[in-house]
């Protein structure tokens, strides 16, 4: 008898499930199995073949394309592979031989065909390349599983860097949404003194680790105020210092866009500057009768790190009672089923305008990934809310 050598393998008594319903056939295909250690599950039709594929996720399935019933060997395939939970190696036997029969079967889903009658020999090597795919895939998955679960715990790490809401006289609340890449998003806001308060919101280039270290980085350079020579009352000082010491050669070629903010409490005036951010939001209404004013708070600017020799210049603006301050990465706003049918920064702007007159910030995320209509969003999201009474 033919004898299957399968040593070179790194096979762990591997699952293997038999669809047929030609008894001589299957008959065959267990000896062999079984002689070389293998599990092997046979059933004769398409819903039992389906049925025992999700319960055992074997590393291969052998499936004849003639099974009687509805789920023929085609439609077994294809449902198979649309199942992501089954990472399994499809051959599927055939007495057809001809090129158009290859082409459906492979279409279908199958990875290989096998004509009947079986050819030991060429089942041989058809197994084998199927378990060493099976094996590498898993071995992937594995890679996969491990690369996420550090991904995880970094987006946990920069989530536990960020400001908790602040109260008192400045009410601060800021919701953070991330995608489910790793991203750069990173703010923070504190108390210069008891009369000025900071207010900044930094979006680093890409996705991943390289991304999240920029941020977290830029995040302890300001929280410590360890820029040298600069007036962190002063916006543009603040980002002048920060690209000097941030340029994009230096850092894998990754740059950040930023707006920072000082208001001083006591005035009621906001001094800020940008670098290649969206603009920061400031609504106010002086009564719940009044006409709701919007005004776009930024200044020209390249994003940090991408140009040595980039200038930036600062604004100041007087804050009228009752005002709500926004600041935001576009993340907040580009959204959308589609590439061609996003939420926009216009669009943003009335979300903000109803939030004014009708919900809380809860329901402004929510309807945010309402219109997404994906389970993720593509880029991190953060929103800070400041309530200048």
């Amino acid at each position: 008898m033919f004898q299957l050598d399968l040593a070179d393998l790194r096979n762990d008594m591997a699952t293997i499930l038999i669809i047929d319903n030609d008894p001589k056939t299957v008959r065959l295909l267990q000896q062999m199995l079984f002689a070389q250690g293998h599990r092997v599950v046979a059933v004769d039709t398409g819903a039992a073949g389906l049925d025992q594929a999700q319960q055992l996720q074997p590393a291969l399935i052998i499936c004849a394309w003639d099974l009687p019933g509805q789920l023929t060997g085609l439609k077994v395939c294809q449902q198979i592979k649309q199942n992501p939970r089954l990472s399994t190696f499809l051959l599927l036997l055939t007495r057809r031989n001809n090129s158009a029969s290859r082409i459906q079967g492979l279409k279908a889903g199958a990875d290989d065909l096998l004509t009947k009658p079986v050819d030991l020999a060429e089942l041989t090597a058809r197994l084998q390349a199927g378990l060493r795919l099976h094996q590498l895939t898993r071995d992937l998955q594995q890679q996969k599983q491990l690369l996420e679960a550090e991904l995880a715990e970094a987006a946990a790490y920069v989530q536990s860097l960020l400001p908790s809401p602040l109260t008192g006289k400045v009410p601060i609340e800021a919701r953070f949404i991330p995608s489910r890449q790793l991203g750069g998003d990173c703010f923070d806001y504190y108390w210069l003194d008891p009369d000025y308060l900071a207010i900044y919101l930094l979006d680093v280039s890409g996705h991943g680790l390289g991304s999240a270290l920029l941020s977290t980085s830029v995040l302890n350079v300001l929280r410590s105020q360890s820029l040298p020579g600069v007036n962190f009352y002063r916006p543009e000082s603040v980002l002048r210092g920060l690209n000097e010491t941030f340029q994009m050669s230096d850092q894998h070629e990754k740059y950040f866009t930023i707006w920072y903010g000082v208001y001083n409490q006591a005035s009621r005036q906001l001094s800020f500057a940008s670098a290649g951010h969206p603009p920061a939001v400031l609504i106010s209404q002086a009564s719940a009768t009044a006409p709701v004013a919007v005004q776009h708070l930024r200044t020209p600017g390249l994003p940090i790190g991408m140009l040595s020799e980039a200038s930036f210049t600062w604004k100041r603006c007087q804050v009228p009672p009752s005002s709500r301050l926004y600041v935001f990465s576009d993340g907040v706003y580009e959204v959308g089923p589609n590439p061609a049918n996003l939420l926009g920064l216009e669009g943003f702007v009335d979300l903000l305008i109803k939030r004014t007159l009708a919900y809380d910030l809860n329901a402004l995320i929510a309807k945010i990934q309402d219109y997404n209509q994906q389970a993720w969003l593509s880029d991190d999201a953060s929103l800070l809310e400041i309530h200048l009474a």
